[in-house]
């Protein structure tokens, strides 16, 4: 990993949603990680596991109330820097669009639909840039063609509807990028769109970091679009970060049984044919407190007894001691660190024989409490 200064470094992060005590739902727990310029940074893990609610803690676009944002996010920004959690919404609107910016999931709810595409990112172009007229116009038209969408003097003028799903998904790629934002945020870019499609947002949003020297934080469950795009990544699970290593350690040893799984979950070209996959039993649902133990342990192949006496700290992959805390500063440091008592070594990665049933760790855990 880089030693520069990140363009945003987030420390702790934390969103609990409800009341105190049992009627809080703790959606990020204390998730740390970079972004750095020029690369991708990947936060992974399946729906529920906390990664769209951390895209919109940055951004500022949680509700006002019945949420609790904890930890800092700084960010650098002209004249110094800033914490993206304790800013106002008015500096945050000054801040989106023209120093970040986001791709969502859907780009047909995203955009409005009773407005033209034109008027969308021009709007954008007013905003950040004070373009009016005829040169907002022609520097839309040119956003649209560079990110590939054909005649796009006629596109400025039409509805989101009248756009196949890779041209909505464009257009959204287009507004994020017409005021060059040093740090961009795309959740789940590629959702719906077939693969032919897939691969041509990928290819633009790497290019756009390339050229411009952005860091994109890549949100998505998807490990092949993640094996593609992605410097860093980090694995996250019920709000917590259970694995972070650059891209090549993390495919050539996964440690974290959860890492394992996703691995184990997807087709593999190389496999024999007719091989089934191994899916992760259970559901995101079943787990227990990270207060408890590991979060994950209801659903794991690997677990012990050891796994239900408090919550695991993050350690550098090998290490037998040196806790790694995971904090922004420190998170850096470690190549390869993960958040497991017993992780998964060798040969074992391939080894998923079937464990006790998710019941006994329940039972475990309230001989432990």
């Amino acid at each position: 990993m880089s030693s520069s200064t990140p363009l945003l470094a987030v420390d702790e992060l934390s969103v609990v949603f409800g009341g105190h005590g049992s009627d809080e739902v703790r959606a990020v727990d204390g998730v740390s990680f970079t972004l750095e310029e020029g690369r991708v940074t990947g936060l992974v893990g399946e729906s529920g596991c906390g990664k769209s609610v951390t895209s919109l803690a940055l951004m500022g676009l949680l509700p006002d109330r019945g949420v609790r944002v904890g930890g800092s996010a700084v960010m650098q920004v002209p004249g110094g820097t800033a914490d993206l959690l304790k800013l106002s919404q008015r500096r945050m609107r000054d801040l989106r669009g023209s120093q970040m910016a986001m791709i969502f999931q859907d780009p047909l709810s995203s955009l409005n639909p009773v407005v033209p595409i034109g008027r969308q990112v021009t709007e954008i172009l007013r905003r950040h840039r004070g373009m009016r007229g005829s040169a907002a116009a022609k520097e839309a038209a040119e956003l649209l063609d560079r990110v590939g969408i054909p005649d796009p003097e006629r596109r400025l003028r039409e509805y989101p509807h009248q756009l196949s799903g890779g041209m909505r998904q464009r257009a959204l790629i287009a507004m994020a990028v017409a005021c060059r934002p040093r740090v961009m945020i795309a959740d789940e870019p590629t959702t719906a769109l077939d693969v032919t499609i897939q691969a041509q947002i990928l290819e633009l949003l790497k290019n756009l970091v390339t050229e411009e020297g952005t860091a994109l934080l890549m949100i998505t469950h998807d490990l092949g679009v993640v094996a593609g795009l992605c410097d860093d990544i980090n694995v996250l699970y019920a709000g917590r970060a259970v694995e972070k290593a650059p891209r090549a350690p993390l495919f050539a040893q996964p440690t974290h049984p959860y890492t394992v799984g996703l691995l184990g979950s997807i087709p593999r070209l190389d496999a024999p044919r007719g091989e089934p996959l191994t899916p992760i039993r259970g559901s995101i649902n079943d787990n227990i407190a990270w207060t408890r133990g590991c979060a994950f342990a209801p659903r794991c192949d690997h677990y012990t007894m050891e796994c239900l006496q408090g919550p695991p700290d993050l350690v550098a992959v090998g290490a037998a001691a040196g806790v790694e805390g995971g904090g922004g500063s420190t998170g850096a440091a470690a190549e390869h660190v993960h958040r497991c008592v017993n992780p998964v070594r060798g040969a074992d990665t391939a080894d998923r024989s079937a464990p006790e049933s998710p019941a006994a760790v329940g039972e475990d855990e309230e001989a432990q409490g």
